[in-house]
Order: C-alpha cells, then structure tokens, then sequence
C-alpha cells in the first residue's frame, strides 16, 4: 500500500485526518482548461465552462439511468438514488430500495464525476465502467448481471431501436455501458458564483462568503477539499482530534476504506467527497446522520480540527460552501 501523507485538515461534510496521497495532488480535468490557468494561485479551480462529451449518446445514456430495465425486478432505476432535486444525490440518511437488502452509506452526488480520481465512500471503483459494472451487480442495488440484462434490452423493441441507432453493434454491454458512462460524463455543473469570482468577477461572492473561503483555508480545509472537484482526489481519516466512532454501535461501513485493502491503517479512512454543489446535497458524511451544513460543519471542526467555531465562523464557511452551487445545462441548481 502506497504511505499515507498525514496532515489535519478540515473536510467539512466528508472525513478528514490522515490523507492518503491516492493521487498526491488534484487531477487535471482538461489540458484545454485555460480557466485552471487564471485560477492557479487559488488551490481551487473552476470547472470547465463546457466539456467534450457526445450529446446522442449521453442522451441515450440518461433514458437507460432513468429506467427500471436496468434493475432485475424493474422497481429502481439509476435514477431512484440519484435525484437532480436532491443535487445528484437522494435526499435521506441512507438509500432505500424495495425487497433488497439495507444499504449503509449515504448516496454521493453525480455532478462532476468525470472529475473524480476515486468512486464510492472506500475509493472501491477507480473509474466510471468500474463503478457501474459494481452497481449492476450489487444484490442492494440492481441485482442483476449484463448478460440478463441485455436480455431485457433486446426483448424490447423500443430500445433495440434506440441503441442500434448510436450503435452498428446493437445491444452490447459494451454499447450499454457505454452510453450510461457517456451520460455521467455529461453531468458538469460550472458557473458557480465561486468559479465566477475565480475567473476574475469580484460581485460574484459576497464579503461573508470570501470571508468563509478566507477560513476554509487559514483552517486547513483546502489540504484535502481543492482542485476542480474541491474534493474528490484524497482519502481520509474520520476522527483525528477525538475518536469520532466512540459509544456507537460499529457498522461494517464504518471501517471505511478498510473493506477494500484490509489494511489496519485504512480503518475510518474514506474517499473525501466532493463539495460542488454540497448545498443540494444534505444529509452528509458517509452515514448520512449529519443532516444540515451548520451541522456537518460542527462536527468537523470539533472531530478533525479540535475546536469550536462560534457562530459568525460556521455561518461564513456555510455562505462560501453554497457559492459552489453551479449551473447545469445552463440553469441555476
């Protein structure tokens, strides 16, 4: 296992303590991005004002996330846990879905996966086609396999159609897999007010959020929430300053990233998330049980950081998490 660089350092809304250098520094999204160019001197980058992706395609890509096809039964679809009125997440503590059994991590938002050196909570899936052979199969989720599945597709006249129409090849799992990966590429959400102030619009923030942007890294916070994603690039410990599990019945999803390597330095250590759009995103941390940002933000600061922010400091911290909040398809979130 690669050694874990260690530093505190506040993840508001994630985890945070030792940070595994799993890439060390934040991924590059673009080599065009001549916006990450501007913004260098900042540890965050704005995200791209536009991405290459194929539209037909991702198009399909998002029918097929949006069908119960997908599931064995037909009860869920892609779309059951990730909400674009919950930020690409769903909206509870933990996912829930019928006749399967409980899930214990809070679902993660979508938006600016393309971006995302890791997938899931553990940092189980390196990429996109990984993470969703994943879902597919897992008993909680689709219960399924590709080659039922295909089954079902090619069963249906509509979307043999409707992929042979982007495909010569017909209902493939690699087409299939494909064209849903195409679609989460597509999920890109940029002209933040924050991305805005970066590139140079000083109206874009207010005093109170560049106050809280001034914090989040006199704090530290940016040691692990930076690059394009403000997150997404690291993972971390959960519980530097006190032992955040104390008094709590252990989950196995407690244990973290130690599920996946069996590594005992990987117990409590998760993939920090994300915080674009983190607004949208509630509840937080891998088990859901923070429900608000001033909540999430508290617990942080007390578990990673050992201190105690008054009430001037969290809500400042909250005004700068809400000017991540982006535009998708050119609508404001």
């Amino acid at each position: 296992m690669k050694s874990l660089r260690r530093h505190h350092c506040f993840v508001a809304l994630g985890v945070l303590g030792a940070c595994a250098a799993e890439p060390s520094a934040p991924p590059v999204p673009s080599e065009h991005d001549s916006a990450l160019a501007v913004a260098a001197p900042e540890p965050i980058a704005p995200l791209p004002e536009a991405e290459d992706f194929d539209v037909p395609l991702a198009k399909l890509g998002e029918e097929l996330f949006s069908s119960t096809i997908l599931s064995e039964d037909g009860q869920i679809s892609c779309a059951t846990c990730h909400l674009a009125s919950a930020g690409m997440a769903d909206g509870r503590a933990l996912p829930w879905a019928p006749q399967r059994p409980a899930m214990q991590t809070n679902a993660t938002t979508l938006y600016n996966v393309r971006y995302f050196s890791k997938l899931g909570w553990t940092g189980r899936f390196s990429d996109l086609a990984q993470h969703l052979n994943g879902l597919i199969e897992s008993p909680k989720l689709m219960a399924t396999s590709w080659q039922p599945l295909l089954a079902r597709l090619r069963a249906d006249p509509g979307w043999t159609q409707r992929i042979s129409s982007q495909f010569s090849s017909g209902v493939t799992v690699e087409n299939v897999r494909t064209a849903l990966v195409e679609y989460e590429r597509s999920l890109i959400t940029p002209d933040a007010p924050f991305d805005r102030w970066l590139l140079g619009d000083r109206d874009a923030l207010s005093e109170e959020a560049q106050h809280g942007y001034g914090l989040f890294k006199s704090y530290g916070c940016v040691s692990c929430h930076q690059g394009v994603s403000v997150g997404a690039n690291l993972f971390q410990r959960l519980g530097v300053m006190r032992d955040y599990f104390a008094g709590r019945v252990l989950l196995e999803a407690d244990l973290g990233r130690y599920n996946v390597t069996h590594d005992e330095q990987d117990r409590y250590v998760f993939r920090v998330p994300s915080l674009r759009n983190v607004a949208l995103t509630a509840p937080y941390l891998h088990d859901g049980s923070a429900t608000t940002l001033a909540a999430v933000v508290q617990v942080m600061a007390d578990a990673q950081l050992g201190i105690h922010l008054d009430e001037l400091e969290t809500a400042a911290i909250i005004a700068f998490l809400v000017s991540l909040t982006g535009q998708y398809r050119g609508q404001a979130l």
